[in-house]
């Protein structure tokens, strides 16, 4: 397993010649097509030394695929790449070898800061040769060795080493420990780290915060924050973005729906996420304003049409013995004229209906308790009282009460995801659990499952919803999944797109009880935000365990600390 993982430009882009010499990531004209269509049209993207900019877009939008682009490992069908020689690379899920031990991965992120120092050294040994005489070329290659020692913070590396393992809280892992034996988490963490010791001269970042507690988090926002090089990285942590991206670039194919340009899908926005979400929301009111005004005209326009249509469909009135000739001939070239403006009418209002703006998609929200569900607005709902699971959850009393708010907070491996097991009654524990009588609890799980990988998103919902509630509230219509994905294998959707379906069918149908587990993860942030927002009008109580830092910030129930 290697943590920064390092290579030349992309085979797939055509590269710069002065690519290796370059400060700043540069994407020109990126495209990347799969069997299901084009994922990225024409990418232009710019990271200068100093930069750090935030990558966002809805799920299946092309972030992970743009950074595998940007890293070499992975070709694109067209475009143009410049970028640093030494850049840094952390994917979602980093590969290793379950039998090579925890030091190696440290082992392998010095060994280009040793070659570094080598190359210091036999620098400085040449320039010692030629002192006194003229060596233009031994002055050069030093120079340019100290400027890379420099750059790569050389000295010192060990104490950074040690503070980095302790920030990410993976310092007491003996360093002969396989890999395979550690979880998933810690080895994110310790290539995490790794990466970030050895200071490559630019950073790209797939949801680097994953499987950190806030302390960690803090480690990374420190080092992002004293980084020189240009830092490209796709994340979910709202509050992460908000504290150090200088800019945001949302991969938003939406846009196109704005007017924007085909093939332009990668918007930048100025700020962090807060200056981001102010202008979506100026996006938003002038996308509903154009989308008003151009209804209204072309109501306007078929109003139009249809009156005078149904004037001329009447026929001219025959003429009477005494009209003049002159007078009926006017007649006849007035009926011309006005058949002429109604064409010409029927062409704009064609023309419009065909390029008018898609409606804007409704926010989130919650259909209501369903028919023939009987709702619970006040008593106690569930009680725990000594409830423990060894190991997993210290004995703990809780209360849920009818439309109550909880926020369940705490480190990695507190016990969230197990008290909400407990709490829903799914698994086995010690203590008391009592709960009211005809109690419907749903919980949307960190990890969306299903048990059969080749049903449909729409087989799937009308069997768990029925096929007569599946018509009132169609599937397609709660806007979570893409109508092209409607008919798919679920198997052969993303770990975003499943989370869709499964908070989907909670959507369609709200329990009286709901458990939320890490909500906001594999979500847009669009999505996660709305969700948000839209528990706020939730018809029954919710439970939400969470490390979420924008989401506990702004939470407004209870909160319980674990």
């Amino acid at each position: 397993m290697s943590s920064p993982q390092h290579s030349s430009a992309s085979a797939a882009a055509s590269s710069s010649p002065s690519a290796a010499a370059t400060a700043a990531i540069i994407a020109r004209g990126i495209a990347r097509s799969f069997d299901r269509g084009p994922v990225l049209d024409g990418v232009d993207l710019v990271v200068p030394a100093g930069a750090r900019i935030g990558l966002i877009g809805e799920n299946g939008a092309g972030k992970s695929t743009l950074l595998r682009i940007l890293a070499g490992v992975e070709a694109a069908d067209a475009g143009e790449l410049s970028r640093p020689a030494r850049l840094g690379y952390l994917p979602q899920e980093v590969p290793f070898d379950p039998d090579a031990p925890v030091g190696s991965l440290i082992d392998a992120a010095v060994a280009p800061l040793r070659a570094i120092e080598r190359e210091l050294e036999g620098a400085a040994e040449g320039l010692a040769g030629v002192l006194g005489g003229t060596a233009p070329a031994a002055a050069e290659r030093y120079a340019a060795a100290l400027a890379a020692a420099e750059r790569a913070e050389l000295w010192g590396w060990e104490a950074r080493r040690d503070a980095l393992l302790d920030g990410f809280g993976v310092a007491g892992i003996p360093l002969t420990t396989p890999l395979g034996a550690i979880s998933g988490g810690q080895r994110s963490r310790l290539a995490l780290a790794a990466l970030l010791l050895e200071r490559p001269d630019a950073l790209l970042l797939d949801e680097p915060t994953n499987h950190l507690d806030d302390a960690a988090v803090a480690t990374l926002r420190t080092a992002l924050l004293g980084w020189r090089g240009p830092v490209l990285l796709a994340s979910h942590d709202r509050a992460l973005l908000d504290e150090v991206a200088t800019a945001i670039v949302d991969l938003d194919p939406a846009r196109r729906a704005l007017g924007g340009p085909e093939g332009a899908v990668a918007q930048r926005y100025g700020g962090g996420f807060s200056e981001y979400l102010l202008e979506k929301a100026r996006e938003r009111e002038r996308w509903e304003q154009r989308f008003a005004e151009e209804q209204r005209e072309l109501d306007r326009l078929r109003g139009g049409v249809a009156v005078t249509a149904r004037a001329l469909d009447t026929g001219p009135k025959p003429p009477r013995d005494n009209d003049k000739f002159i007078g009926h001939f006017k007649g006849r070239r007035t009926e011309a004229a006005t058949r002429r403006r109604v064409r010409s009418a029927e062409q704009r209002l064609e023309r419009l209906e065909a390029e008018q703006l898609r409606r804007p998609p409704a926010p989130l929200t919650f259909s209501g308790v369903p028919a023939g569900t009987t709702p619970i607005t006040e008593g106690v709902l569930v009680q725990l009282r000594g409830a423990a699971v060894p190991g997993r959850l210290a004995p703990i009393d809780l209360r849920i009460t009818a439309l109550d708010r909880v926020l369940v907070t705490g480190a990695n491996g507190a016990g969230k995801s197990t008290l909400l097991a407990v709490i829903a009654g799914a698994l086995g524990h010690e203590g008391v659990r009592d709960a009211r009588r005809g109690l419907r609890v749903g919980t949307l799980e960190q990890d969306a499952r299903f048990a059969d990988p080749d049903r449909t998103p729409r087989a799937i919902y009308e069997g768990i919803l029925g096929e007569r509630h599946a018509a009132a509230h169609p599937l397609r219509d709660l806007g979570l999944i893409a109508p092209a994905d409607l008919d798919r294998p679920v198997g052969a959707l993303s770990l975003g797109q499943q989370r869709r379906l499964a908070l989907a069918l909670v959507i369609a149908r709200p329990p009286h009880l709901l458990l939320l587990d890490e909500p906001t993860n594999h979500l847009s942030l669009r999505l996660a935000g709305e969700l948000e927002a839209a528990l706020g009008s939730y018809p029954g109580a919710v439970v939400v365990a969470s490390h979420d830092r924008w989401l506990r910030a702004r939470w407004e129930g209870r909160e319980l600390a674990l």
